[in-house]
Parts: C-alpha cells; structure tokens; sequence
C-alpha cells in the first residue's frame, strides 16, 4: 500500500464524528495488522467507533479490508451446498452442535469454523474438548475430506482468515468496546465472508445474556451483518431471538454437549430443540434444498453424523463425559411459579465455577458449569433445588452463589414469552 496516513489523524477524525474515507480504512486496517499502527493507537480508534460508530459505506470498506489481510477459502469443489450458522453469543448456547449434524444429515455441507468462551459466554470449542480425543485443528485439505465424507466440521478457523480480526478482537475485550454494533458487525463478517460458505443464517440473540440487550440494539445489528454478507454475494438471513433466559438445562462445557447428544437422541429441553429446528429449516432453505430437518431428527441420521463428525476428529461418541467432583444445591426460598431466570447471572456463575474465562491463554474445567433443575413456566416449592453448580474447585462455589442471589424469580405465573423473536 503506497498512501500512508497518520493514525493520530484519523483518530481524532472518527472522534469528532467524521467519516473515514475508503482509503484511509484501507491503510488503517493494513498498518495495523502489519504492526505500524500500535495497539493503543488501535485502542483510541475502537473508542471513537464505539461512540461515534459507522455508517453503511464504513462498515462495508472495514470488513471488507479486514478480509484482504489474509486468505479466503473457497469449497467449489464439493459436491454438497455449503450453508453456515453464525450466534452473535448467549448463555447455554449449544445449538451448534446439534444443527451441523442434522442440516449435513438434511443434504448440505455445514464448515462451522467456531471459537472459545470469553466472559460469561460459552465457545463451542471449548465445548467439544469436553470429548476425549477430539481436536479442534484441522488442515484446510482434512476439513474438505470431513465435509465431502460426512457434511459436517466443527473446527477452528485457522490463523490466515482475518488476522486483523484477531488483533483487533483481543483488544476490544481489553478496551471495553466489545458491544459496538459495527466492530461487532465486521468481526462475524470479515472471518464469515473469508471462510467462502455460499450462504449464511445469523442467530442474532436479545436480553440479559446478550451482548445487545435491547431489541432494537439486536435489530440494528442483524440488519448491518444481512447487508454485510448480502453485499458480499453470501445468500444471508437471520432469526432474531430472545436470550432472556439460558438456553436448555445445561450452561457449561461438557453437560452442553451431554444435552446436544439428549436433543440428537429425540429428546432434549423444548427450547433447544425449537431454535435448533428453526435454524435447521432456514438453513436447509438457504441452501436450496428439499429436506425435512425434523425428520433426520426422528430418524436418527443426524446422530449418525455426529458420531461420524466426532471420530473424524479423533473424538471417541461412546467415551464417558467428564464429571465435576464437586457439586452444590442452590433452593427455592418460596413457592410458586418461575417467572424468570436471570442469562447473565447463571452465565457469571458458570463462569466463576471455571467453565469459562476471564483472558484468552486460560484454561477451562471441561464438567464445570450449572445444570438447571428448572425452566421458566415450571411450578416449585421452598426447599426445592432449582439448579446444580458443577466444579472441580470447591473454593468457587460461593461466589457462583453470590451471582446466583436473585438469578431465579418466583411469582404467582410465568409470563408469555416467544423464542423465536422475528425472521430477517
């Protein structure tokens, strides 16, 4: 890149409210990855954004230089449709495994490039380490053989998609500017687009345990990513849905996969079950294709693909779980009806009880995390144990406990409430 700007410059542009120009994206992005903008310069940059934001034109030329630091892939030489899902992130979230191997049961190629935990929101790798033997790094040549052979890989994204991304990702969790809609626009984006799936179904989540809290916030967000990938020529669409409550029963790592393989068997809570089936269908749709999702559930054939997609990866389908050696009620103190529980608190809790992470280089406990003993809508009485905390470290559980107080809410009925919020 020839042109060269001073990143100071270009701060105090964007602070003040003014547009970059496309060029100035350009040589921002690339001296950045380069190492020539540094980190606190970088810092000042995602500040600006964060308050004074991009428009549509900013966006689209960020992304798009975020992709041109590294490499695309491409899988035009499968036989199957390539479809991909994306979750903007909650508590209890394990959709993703369930979902590749039912839609690749349903006839699609599903390359689901995943990434860990940070904070109180679960990564579903982290999750499918809670499996013996299975690994998370591939070669591009052993995730094109898995997705011809059996249509599914749950892997990591390699380090040549998106590199600006991945400095610019770590910084934003430093900076407290992880939750702006166009930093966070461009960060799924850029590595979606560079991984070349043909089409894309965004899982854009709203409430406590989300990262936008409002509807609105989510709203503004899934329309910036459909615009993102529509403009990128990747067939993109999204649900938008409620992450108020943690979904299913389990919030941890390898009790989320012990409900994925319950939800593949033909049983599993109703609310994973439905968001795994909605997204199956727009997923199937996107890809062009003729199938019944809920069928392959009922027949079996997408647990077939799981346990394939798991020895694919040196993962053992009939190896025992990992099991916390510590555990601790937590009751109800009246009776009645559940009228709430609380995503962020019992993701703060899991957290705290070691199945996540507070920086990148730390380690997780795989049978950590909280198993609820109730949903919303379900009757109790005092004494009853609405959740189980999980650990491997006993120490943890009274401040899991701590972030549990008030977590669950007791009334008289539960409110009406849909999961699916709205299709985009």
């Amino acid at each position: 890149m020839t042109t060269a700007f001073d990143a100071v410059d270009l701060i105090r542009t964007k602070r003040s409210g003014d547009r970059l120009a496309p060029e100035q994206i350009d040589w921002l992005i690339d001296a950045y990855t380069c190492g020539t903008v540094a980190d606190e310069q970088m810092s000042a940059m995602a500040m600006a954004i964060f308050f004074q934001g991009l428009d549509d034109a900013e966006l689209s030329r960020w992304t798009t230089a975020m992709i041109e630091s590294g490499t695309r892939m491409h899988f035009r030489g499968l036989s199957r449709p390539t479809v991909d899902k994306h979750s903007t992130g909650g508590v209890g979230d394990k959709i993703t495994l369930p979902l590749a191997p039912l839609v690749a049961a349903c006839g699609a190629a599903v390359p689901q490039l995943s990434g860990r935990g940070l904070g109180h929101t679960g990564g579903t790798l982290d999750k499918m380490e809670a499996i013996p033997g299975w690994r998370a790094d591939l070669s591009n040549d052993e995730m094109m053989h898995q997705l011809e052979a059996v249509g599914a890989v749950i892997c990591a994204a390699g380090p040549g998609l998106a590199p600006a991304d991945k400095k610019l990702y770590a910084l934003r969790d430093v900076t407290g500017t992880v939750e702006s809609i166009p930093l966070i626009a461009s960060s799924i984006m850029s590595k979606k687009i560079a991984e070349g799936t043909s089409a894309l179904v965004l899982d854009v989540k709203s409430g406590s345990g989300a990262f936008m809290k409002t509807e609105a916030d989510a709203r503004e967000l899934a329309r910036r990513l459909v615009g993102l990938g529509s403009a990128a020529g990747v067939h993109t669409s999204a649900l938008l849905t409620s992450m108020e409550a943690p979904l299913g029963r389990a919030v941890g790592n390898g009790i989320e996969v012990a409900e994925a393989v319950e939800v593949l068997a033909g049983g599993g809570p109703h609310d994973v079950v439905e968001l795994t089936l909605a997204l199956a269908e727009k997923m199937v749709a996107a890809a062009g294709l003729d199938a019944d999702p809920a069928e392959e559930l009922r027949s079996g054939r997408a647990m077939d693909v799981w346990r394939q997609m798991v020895a694919a990866q040196g993962g053992d389908p009939d190896a025992p779980l990992p099991v916390a050696r510590h555990s601790q009620d937590v009751a109800a103190t009246s009776d009645g009806v559940v009228s709430g529980i609380d995503a962020m608190a019992v993701g703060v809790a899991s957290w705290r009880l070691g199945a996540g992470r507070a920086r990148k280089e730390d380690p997780v406990q795989a049978a950590a995390g909280i198993h609820l003993n109730v949903q919303v809508g379900d009757p109790v009485v005092a004494g009853q144990p609405l959740a189980t905390l999980l650990t491997d470290t006993a120490d943890a559980i009274p401040r899991a406990e701590e972030a549990l107080v008030g977590a669950f809410t007791i009334g008289e009925s539960a409110p009406r409430t849909s999961l699916v919020i709205d299709s985009l």
